[in-house]
């Protein structure tokens, strides 16, 4: 009776897990479907159909159209921005978790907070101090304000780091490493699998960045790529093969990403659901 019970239960957690997965993939697959569609095919057949043939003249058109600068403007913006931030959170959460200062836990509960202030709220001073510099429309302005980590990131790094036995860094320092070497050849290692994980959210959050760069970079030359996914579908309105192919152009980088650190992220979801 029991055993029925559990394969029931089982039976049932796996039907939702199946139907929510077919929910979350089945636009995208339908989006790169509908990408290699010419637009008589997207017109006269079932959106479920197949494309018979498939055909690359979206993907050149789009490209042609600007999209592949921006990809890699996107790409160049994302890269130095997650460097960035890796570097500066590992070093933040580091002090907040095992040096000691004063005014340390008030400094990080303070900074903490800002998480709770809307970005839309510092748009305009954002907007307003490169203006004043003159760096508008320039790839400092799509970089500069998220350089240098985010609450969130240091928050998670705190957290791991507050979790790895001290033990192991007084070890360290007995033997003489000095603070920069305990972190870079003991911290750091041991903590790959969270900044994997913060390596994919840093991406994917910059990666699909909208409203500061349309802000910032109103002109062609820096335009980032979801800017110029919303450029072309205001451009070839009702066009859904061209806007469907911009998509598909902007999603396969992150999957690719997932799938190179998904073993990381999975590990770090198991080691902090352990601790």
């Amino acid at each position: 009776m029991r055993t029925d019970r559990r394969w029931g239960r089982a039976a049932a957690a796996y039907a939702v897990l199946i139907l929510g997965a077919l929910v979350t993939v089945a636009p995208l697959v339908l989006s790169a479907q509908t990408a290699w569609k010419t637009p008589r095919q997207f017109a006269n057949e079932s959106a479920l159909a197949t494309p018979h043939p498939a055909t690359l003249e979206n993907f050149r058109t789009v490209l042609e159209q600007g999209l592949g600068r921006a990809v890699a403007v996107t790409a160049l913006m994302t890269v130095c921005i997650t460097c960035g931030q890796l570097l500066t959170a590992i070093m933040a959460a580091y002090a907040f978790a095992r040096l000691d200062f004063p005014g340390r836990d008030a400094l990080f509960w303070t900074y903490l907070a800002t998480m709770m202030v809307p970005s839309v709220v510092t748009l305009v001073p954002l907007y307003l101090m490169f203006a004043k510099l003159g760096w508008l429309n320039t790839f400092w302005a799509l970089v500069l304000p998220f350089l240098f980590g985010s609450p969130y990131a240091i928050f998670l790094l705190r957290q791991y780091f507050r979790a790895i036995p001290g033990e192991i860094i007084d070890a360290a320092r007995v033997d003489g490493a000095a603070t920069l070497d305990i972190l870079v050849s003991v911290v750091v290692p041991m903590s790959r699998p969270i900044l994997a994980t913060l390596t994919v959210i840093t991406v994917v959050s910059q990666w699909n960045s909208f409203m500061w760069p349309l802000v910032a970079a109103s002109g062609p030359k820096w335009q980032v790529l979801t800017v110029a996914t919303a450029t072309l579908q205001t451009e070839y309105n009702a066009q859904w093969t061209l806007i469907m192919a911009a998509t598909t152009l902007a999603i396969v980088p992150l999957v690719v990403l997932f799938v190179v650190f998904q073993r990381q992220v999975l590990r770090s979801i198991a080691v902090t659901g352990l601790k």
